[in-house]
């Protein structure tokens, strides 16, 4: 046995509670809102990115990923394990996956005390159907712990979480290593995206099924786009699969992970129809949101945190099927947030792709870091829990993008255009960005090549004004080439940092050896 697979030993164990008896357990720290689903506050309110550890132990780290020596993390283990054989501990199994080819037995120990991260766990995944067999993935979790450290050996499939009452650090855990596992054993990527199918009819009048992966950092736009019905009725419409990691092989066919939804719920209304019905079922479990004396709601509260989040059942989002994969990508995009010189979409070659997903591109919000609101953010993949060097990560994705010519990419910005001092920029409203989806759907966008960077940018969409969201009309010919040689300069530094990336991806931002005028019936 690995020594960071050693048994666990405690004073008690209770294997596999069901949610009820989680919920009763955790019950000391629950506040009971008006529709009878549970809300717990937190004393940690979000991920503890800058205390989270790769141990270095037979895999090479990537650029962005903090190491951890063998040692360090071996000391680290002996002592927890000594301190759990005097608690009382939780152990609850689940299952990640579906698919007879792609499902991981996860098994969760936790001190007794912290109820309510079990509770919430057990509606994110399945029941396994041998919960007391041999896990693939297993996380220890000891929210008391003095100090705030986690650490994960991606080759034993463990994780320590220590210090921390965040639920989200149980839930990433297991999806970590997933992701790891899948890349290195099936030779595809996990990817952090939402997952959704287009049912539409072709312009022969026969029912399609176009497959989306949807990837965005937090506060683009990435969980909306994924629940929205696009309006669609009748045969045609919406099927929603996932909302947060799929795994996707290099045939192109995505496996889902979850059986749950976890949510921000900062300004979640009525307005968002799915989300809101599902967020308000007795069945969803709420994270450091404001819950008055009466059991009232309220989202639109920071009082605790910007980083409201809720744990909601898939089941109870409408527009779900039986179903958690996707029998294949056809259309990935890039969601974006940037206010100046981003088109509204932009149609990318398979080289343009790999660069905008090693780009992971958006702005700071203010729910994210408030003193940074504005300002450009990036993140490789849109995925902070990439385990191995990040530039295997992009050319990988390249490689199946060439052996998979059928699936498109997109860049997608669900921020503005031509922001500039004195003007605000003129927004890209949600209607906007559900209108040009549904297009892809369809491929009714008529297509030009953008002269500065080579990608294709819409000269029609049927149902949208697209000239309002053209950024050069809000600048100087001197502003805009400013503007635009600036955001070059900052890819090009981003994109350095990755050695080994392929030459043709660093290429792809470069400016277009030549322009190319595309007037096509249909998307290329």
């Amino acid at each position: 046995m690995h020594p960071f697979l050693r048994p666990v030993k405690a004073r008690t164990i209770l294997n596999n509670p069901s949610a009820a008896e989680l919920r009763e357990m955790a019950r000391h720290e629950e506040k009971t809102t008006e529709y009878g689903s549970a809300s717990y506050v937190t004393r940690v309110r979000n991920r503890s990115a800058k205390q989270t550890f790769i141990v270095e132990d037979g895999i090479r780290l990537g650029v962005d990923q903090q190491g951890m020596a063998p040692e360090r993390a071996a000391t680290i283990v002996r002592e927890v394990h000594r301190y759990l054989e005097g608690r009382d501990l939780i152990r609850l199994d689940r299952q990640m996956g579906t698919h007879p080819d792609f499902n991981l037995h996860c098994r969760l120990y936790i001190t007794k005390e912290y109820a309510r991260i079990p509770f919430q766990w057990h509606n994110m995944l399945f029941e396994p159907p041998h919960p007391n067999g041999n896990p693939d993935l297993i996380s220890i979790y000891v929210p008391e712990w003095p100090e705030r450290i986690i650490f994960c050996h991606p080759l034993a499939g463990v994780t320590y979480i220590l210090g921390t009452d965040y639920f989200g650090e149980c839930k990433k855990s297991f999806l970590r290593k997933a992701m790891y596992r899948f890349k290195q054993q099936r030779g595809g990527l996990g990817f952090h995206a939402g997952s959704k199918v287009l049912r539409v009819k072709d312009y022969r009048g026969n029912l399609k099924e176009v497959g989306f992966l949807l990837f965005g950092l937090s506060g683009t736009g990435k969980t909306t786009l994924t629940m929205h019905d696009h309006g669609l009725t009748g045969e045609e419409g919406v099927a929603i699969r996932q909302d947060d990691v799929v795994m996707m092989h290099p045939s192109g066919y995505c496996y889902g992970t979850e059986n749950g939804f976890y949510i921000k719920t900062e300004g979640l209304d009525e307005s968002q129809r799915v989300l809101f019905q599902a967020a308000t079922s007795p069945n969803a479990i709420f994270e450091n949101i404001y819950v008055d004396d009466n059991g009232r709601i309220l989202f639109d509260s920071s009082e605790f945190t910007a980083n409201g989040r809720g744990v909601i059942l898939r089941s109870e989002v409408p527009g779900t099927d039986e179903r958690i994969d996707l029998d294949r990508a056809h259309r990935l995009i890039f969601i974006t947030r940037r206010d100046d010189v981003v088109p509204a979409v932009a149609r990318l070659s398979p080289e343009q792709a790999a660069a905008f997903f090693m780009l992971g591109e958006s702005i700071e919000t203010s729910a994210g870091d408030p003193t940074k609101a504005g300002q450009p953010k990036r993140e490789v993949g849109t995925n902070p829990f990439i385990v191995g060097p990040e530039a295997e990560e992009g050319n990988r994705l390249l490689d199946i993008l060439r052996l998979n010519p059928d699936i498109e990419c997109y860049l997608l910005n669900t921020g503005s255009v031509g922001k500039r001092e004195g003007h605000p920029g003129i927004k890209i409203s949600v209607r906007d960005s559900v209108g040009i989806i549904t297009q892809l759907a369809y491929g009714n966008i008529r297509w030009a090549e953008d002269p500065d960077w080579g990608y294709l940018v819409p000269a029609e969409i049927p149902g949208i004004n697209i000239r309002r969201f053209d950024p050069r009309q809000y600048y100087s010919r001197e502003e805009y080439a400013q503007r635009i040689n600036r955001l070059r300069d900052e890819r090009r530094a981003w994109l350095s940092k990755y050695p080994g990336l392929k030459p043709e991806i660093v290429q792809a931002i470069e400016p277009p050896r030549r322009l190319k005028t595309i007037a096509s019936a249909g998307s290329r």
